[in-house]
């Protein structure tokens, strides 16, 4: 047989052409975001919301663990908890609760305030705007906050875009031209890829007219009608939708209930575990991985309101189905009750101190091997691995599961290793010791 070596000219074609391939899926996937994702969202209507929403809400919900949960035992037996954890998760919900009760908020314009005379949302368009400017002033604010507007649909895109704008105009006057960190705007119903490029355009406008710097409003798409998992053509309908939002969009958050009933489930079979959820999640992942926009899961629509048992039944469907949406990726998910926010965060928690052992193992087990591994060359293997394992320890600490402490204690890596939030950076330097 002949040289099959491949000729230096030829070789030199075949790199170019992969830098420009590389480049290009940076581009469109620029990698995981670095900034923390909320564990979930509450959802309330604008008519009630306050500026110190987050802090009564947290109060009515130490309230409902106590009267339903007054010690770890009761909370374990309630939604199942690992008796050994549950003292350290009954201690951390409580200082959760007490000190980040809510994480993400959004002030609800759709499903949850309902249609109304124009003069009547015109109205509490501007009372939310002033609570939340209020709310700003004063440092009462979730991390994150947000609105739901209406649909922008024929029906309603008049509307819905009269409310944003009067929002925003007024939160600005309020607050001397600032918005709240991490605030979004959520576009609910989805039917067309038109309706999220005339958000953009709408977004592109108010930026303009405002003099604020392009590209600081930000939005999040819901995915709840079947023409946001697919197209009239069968092609994946998400990575359109993301390209007309001009790189505003930050969020996909699955809206259960529309969803169901878009595919013809029966109200009594409508719930997060249904088969055609999971399927329209898989859709999303595989859609948007990559590309730094976070997922969010829906809500459990059984309140924890009642008799103790009424409420230990509700709380343990809620934390089976916060349980699902983390076992399948899914990190955040959305509240309906201030009660459901005990068994949201014992949920969370129980997920990350349950694997934390195995974790902390294989993680070190990772970094040891790759250190090793530079003696023969630079390529790890496992990289995808390490990451995802390293999004573990980031993910637990974020929400309150671990303290960095802790973190850093069962890892085996430092503060800088943390804070990098690269598996490959950990690796370099590593190497370079």
């Amino acid at each position: 047989m002949g040289d099959t070596t491949i000729p230096d000219n030829a070789l030199s074609v075949f790199v170019d052409a992969l830098d420009k391939a590389n480049v290009r899926v940076a581009q469109q996937f620029p990698g995981d975001s670095p900034k923390r994702q909320p564990v979930h969202v509450v959802y309330g209507g604008a008519h009630l919301f306050k500026a110190d929403a987050a802090q009564k809400l947290g109060a009515v919900a130490l309230e409902a663990l106590q009267e339903h949960a007054p010690d770890a035992a009761s909370l374990a037996g309630a939604i199942g908890l690992d008796g050994a954890l549950a003292d350290r998760i009954y201690l951390r919900v409580i200082e959760k609760l007490t000190r980040e009760p809510v994480e993400d908020f959004r002030i609800d314009f759709e499903d949850g305030f309902g249609n109304r005379p124009d003069h009547e949302e015109d109205g509490f368009a501007q009372i939310a705007a002033n609570e939340v400017a209020a709310g700003l002033r004063d440092r009462t604010l979730p991390p994150s906050i947000g609105i739901r507007i209406k649909p922008l649909n024929e029906e309603l895109k008049r509307r819905s875009l009269r409310t944003f704008d009067m929002f925003l105009t007024r939160l600005l006057e309020r607050s001397e031209g600032r918005l709240p960190p991490n605030f979004v705007v959520t576009l609910p119903k989805i039917t067309a890829p038109e309706q999220v490029a005339a958000l953009a355009s709408a977004c592109d406008a108010f930026e303009y007219w405002r003099e604020l710097p392009a590209g600081t409003l930000k939005f999040e798409l819901m995915v709840e009608t079947t023409q946001s998992i697919f197209g009239p053509d069968g092609s994946v309908a998400l990575p359109r939708l993301v390209a007309e939002g001009g790189g505003r969009i930050v969020a996909a958050h699955f809206g259960t209930y529309d969803y169901t009933a878009a595919c013809g489930i029966t109200a009594a079979h409508q719930h997060m575990r249904h088969p055609v959820c999971d399927f329209a999640k898989h859709v999303m992942q595989v859609a948007v991985a990559g590309t730094g926009i976070w997922l969010s899961d829906g809500a459990t629509n059984v309140m924890p309101i009642g008799a103790r048992d009424v409420v230990h039944r509700a709380w343990r469907l809620h934390a089976e189905h916060v349980r699902h949406s983390l076992v399948t990726g899914f990190y955040q998910g959305w509240d309906l009750h201030p009660a459901q926010l005990p068994s949201r965060y014992a949920a969370v928690f129980a997920f990350f101190l349950e694997g934390l052992d195995a974790a902390s193992e294989r993680l070190q087990n990772f970094v040891r091997k790759a250190a090793q591994a530079t003696l023969v060359g630079d390529v790890f293997d496992d990289a995808a691995t390490g990451q995802g394992l390293l999004n573990y320890f980031l993910r637990a600490v974020n929400c309150g599961a671990i303290t960095e402490h802790e973190a850093i204690e069962k890892s085996g890596l430092t503060l800088d290793d943390l804070r990098s939030r690269s598996f490959v950076t950990i690796l370099k330097s590593r190497a370079n010791r």
